[in-house]
């Protein structure tokens, strides 16, 4: 582990120690998960915004074609031959 060294303010001591003790484990430990979940929600959201952005696109744009969901795989090897050419 590496040792940091934070400052809090009183009410945040308190409130921390008293957590702790209560939980029977130290205020380090305390701060360590709610950094994990702190990390964990950033993470998730990040997720969230990217599936937002994907699903954005959605209908955007259009092919002209009528039969893509159904022959989506005869159209994407047309595709790649014509880029491999």
């Amino acid at each position: 582990m590496i040792r940091t060294q934070i400052q809090l303010t009183d009410q945040q001591s308190k409130l921390l120690k008293a957590l702790a003790m209560k939980e029977g484990v130290s205020a380090a430990e305390l701060i360590r998960r709610s950094i994990d979940q702190y990390l964990q929600h950033s993470r998730h959201r990040d997720r969230e915004d990217l599936k937002q952005k994907a699903f954005s696109i959605i209908g955007k744009y259009a092919s002209g074609l009528d039969d893509v969901g159904e022959n989506h795989d005869t159209y994407l090897v047309d595709a790649y031959s014509k880029v491999h050419q």
